[in-house]
């Protein structure tokens, strides 16, 4: 038998290609997915370039791997994702017993670089932009789970001043319609209940329909809701640009589409949001949630800050601040500023002291923790409808689930639940998780 390791780093989309890396691998080279690492023929780094030393942090854990290609020179070492499309060649300079490099649309030719790797020892490179390709050859296995990602689309044409995306995703590029419903059908017909719908700008999307008609965004959460057996529907990650009245006009008359909501603000300053290149003010943000409130009065919604952008005064930062007590933001993800490589804001003067950064990122998320307290007390006693995913990791005598609002709850059943949507009552709670009890 033959094995592959794949470690992953980054965002749900890297994580969805090591799934089709895994699974190409396994049809078309024979090669089965371990944990362990001992066990590899292959080894594959899927990279994530997001944050600040991502090449210093790939190197690193290149130097991990050297020792054990030193006692094994049969392995072959691979690296994928944006870091290897932002590094190129210059991982073989720094890394000269790499075997593959290949890019984030070029996951598809692995099987084909591995044979040459094989009968010819060299090394190998590709890290184009061959659109959608990858989707045509990489095939889904018999699933397991009963919540599943989907990739609608891939890449980013808003070039936001701090952002690598484009750089390393290339640009804004819709999988066909009828694929995607295909993949969510037979997806259904082996027993998941709940897709999330991925994306780095998802409401961007627009294909063509079989007879010819325009595909939006909106239009293709109405056609996955009608497919028998999905029963939740998420999405991630939006745009506050694109997130236009169609899209809010779903949250009225799709109830599958979970009340639940990831957008992505940044910053709480004009100021900021304009040298960020975002395209929208603070007013423009608060209206769509105005209007997202007033169809979807329960809505929760989490964002995205970066901290420490070059020019943020402590004004702007309290403006930060007062956002997000006005929005009363459920969850967010927040960073300190990383500077990028081949970006606009990699050239602006960093003007704030990195004790000071770590002052803003540590209230802010403070405030955060307490916002998502708050929102987990008022579940208190309520009932909840629950998909069940599985055993609890931490208590084998325990089932776990998520709500609509992406917590995670544990509670006492039988294991012939697991796949099903259950109602609980929460009993116990938790900042990020429930506890809860069947009805």
């Amino acid at each position: 038998m033959k094995y592959i390791y794949i470690k992953t780093w980054g965002c749900q989309m890297n994580e969805y290609d090591s799934s089709m890396i895994a699974n190409l691998l396994e049809k078309e080279k024979k090669y089965l997915l371990t944990s362990l690492i001992e066990k590899a023929n292959i080894l594959i780094l899927n990279t994530c370039s997001i944050r600040e030393k991502a090449q210093e942090k790939l190197f690193h854990q290149l130097g991990r791997w050297r020792k054990i290609k030193n006692k094994n020179p049969e392995i072959i070492i691979a690296v994928g994702g944006c870091v290897a499309v932002q590094e190129g060649k210059n991982i073989f300079k720094r890394a000269n017993y790499v075997d593959i490099i290949f890019g984030t649309q070029t996951l598809h030719k692995l099987p084909k670089m591995i044979s040459e790797i094989e009968k010819n020892k060299k090394h190998t490179i590709d890290i184009s932009f061959p659109k959608l390709e990858k989707f045509k050859y990489a095939s889904k296995p018999i699933k397991t789970k009963y919540t599943e990602m989907v990739s609608i689309m891939e890449g980013c044409n808003k070039h936001c001043s701090f952002c690598i995306v484009p750089y390393t995703r290339g640009h804004e590029l819709s999988r066909p319609c009828n694929d995607i419903l295909f993949e969510i059908s037979s997806l259904a017909k082996q027993g998941v209940r709940e897709i999330n719908l991925l994306g780095q700008n998802v409401n961007a999307y627009k294909s063509l329909t079989f007879d010819g008609r325009i595909c939006s965004f909106s239009k293709l959460i109405r056609l996955v809701a009608k497919i028998d057996g999905i029963d939740r529907i998420r999405f991630i990650t939006s745009h506050p640009v694109e997130f236009t009245d169609d899209i809010i006009e779903v949250y009225k008359d799709t109830p599958k589409l979970v009340s639940f909501l990831h957008l992505p603000v940044q910053s709480g300053s004009n100021k900021i949001l304009k040298s960020m290149k975002r395209l929208y003010t603070v007013e423009d943000y608060k209206l769509i949630v105005k209007k997202l409130t007033i169809v979807r009065p329960n809505i929760q919604i989490s964002s995205d800050f970066i901290v420490g952008f070059p020019g943020e005064s402590e004004q702007d930062f309290q403006q930060t601040m007062n956002l997000i007590k006005d929005i009363n933001f459920d969850m967010s993800f927040s960073f300190i500023y990383s500077r990028r490589p081949k970006t606009p804001a990699s050239k602006m003067k960093d003007n704030i002291q990195i004790e000071e950064k770590k002052k803003r990122l540590y209230i802010l998320q403070n405030r955060i923790n307490m916002q998502t307290m708050l929102w987990s007390r008022k579940m208190f006693g309520s009932t909840q409808s629950i998909l069940v995913e599985g055993v609890s990791n931490k208590n084998i005598m325990e089932l776990f689930g998520r709500t609509e609002n992406n917590r995670i709850v544990t509670f006492k059943g039988s294991p012939k639940m697991i796949g099903k949507f259950v109602n609980l009552k929460i009993n116990k709670i938790h900042t990020h998780s429930l506890k809860g009890t069947l009805i």
